[in-house]
């Protein structure tokens, strides 16, 4: 990290610290979401898995398929891709430790703990095997869930994200700026506390292509649960978990994927990026590039992805 940068991300955490900044945590509600939230059809449910009370949205009938959704969303990114895809398949969207209605947690954001609560869901609700798709940080998890755990896994997508270690976490060197902020100590929870909504929506546009595709309902939705008690620093704990997880990737070296991969992106999000990482390990790999999409490629492309994930699934 250049000195610079390193000594203002200190100093921001000492200031925290000097204004008495402490972790905030907080109880999610006890019951499941309104009706009127589910996709048709859907039922919210709750289970204790790996040590947390997780909650997840469970849809339609056939063959398993486990949705992990990112950072700054919910199970509800999902909404439309179950909707699509639930006459085909039982798709099963957890809210991520911490986030939505899942337990909120002082630990266990990295990605190894999170693949371990995806394998106890996968155990508990699919019978120990399903497809899984991951976008952003669910996709990081999948993928380590993969390396992990392969038998669970009976195709995997990845959905615009990063495998763990090839993040560019410098601006400095044309890496994004959020990675140092959400990363610092306390700090980013005390400059987005009363203002989860505004930040949320501005990170979203920023990483879109087609600006207006994640709408304002669905910004709202996400905020409501990050603006809860504890619920940006769970976020903001995925990122700072970042250097654990490069560090287990590492140890995946020379190993490959046994399950076919679909990697699935926007021109303007990782673009190539993820399938030139993937393919030094998987020898059944399909890319699909989306052109006019950015970053949240489920919600700029649709029709794209819902058919591309139902074609591959089927494969």
């Amino acid at each position: 990290m250049p000195i610079q940068r390193r000594d203002l991300l200190r100093s921001a955490a000492c200031a925290s610290l000097a204004l008495g900044i402490a972790p905030a945590l907080g109880a999610v509600p006890d019951s499941g979401l309104d009706a009127g939230v589910l996709p048709p059809g859907a039922a919210s449910r709750f289970a204790q898995l790996n040590g947390i009370r997780m909650h997840y949205v469970v849809a339609g009938s056939g063959p398993p398929l486990v949705l992990l959704h990112g950072w700054p969303q919910t199970w509800a990114a999902w909404k439309a891709t179950m909707a699509a895809l639930s006459d085909r398949f039982t798709v099963i969207a957890p809210d991520l430790r911490g986030l939505g209605l899942s337990e909120r947690t002082v630990s266990g954001y990295d990605k190894r703990t999170i693949a371990e609560d995806i394998r106890a869901l996968i155990d508990h609700e699919a019978g120990g095997r399903a497809g899984v798709v991951g976008h952003d940080m669910g996709g990081k998890a999948a993928y380590v869930l993969a390396h992990l755990h392969p038998d669970q896994i009976s195709r995997l997508v990845l959905a615009d994200c990063l495998l763990p270690g090839t993040e560019n976490m410098d601006p400095l060197q044309g890496g994004a700026w959020h990675y140092g902020f959400h990363m610092a100590p306390d700090i980013p929870e005390k400059l987005t506390a009363g203002r989860e909504r505004g930040y949320i929506r501005d990170q979203i546009r920023a990483w879109s292509h087609r600006k207006e595709a994640v709408t304002d309902e669905a910004i709202a939705e996400y905020a409501r649960h990050y603006a809860l008690p504890g619920g940006m620093k769970a976020g903001f704990n995925y990122y700072r978990a970042l250097k654990d997880d490069a560090a287990l990737a590492a140890s995946f070296a020379g190993r490959r994927l046994a399950m076919p991969v679909l990697a699935i992106t926007g021109r303007y999000g990782v673009g190539s990026r993820l399938s030139d990482a993937l393919s030094r390990e998987s020898d059944r790999l399909e890319t699909v590039i989306v052109e006019e999409s950015g970053h949240f490629v489920a919600e700029e492309a649709p029709e794209t992805f819902q058919g591309a994930v139902a074609q591959f699934m089927m494969g």
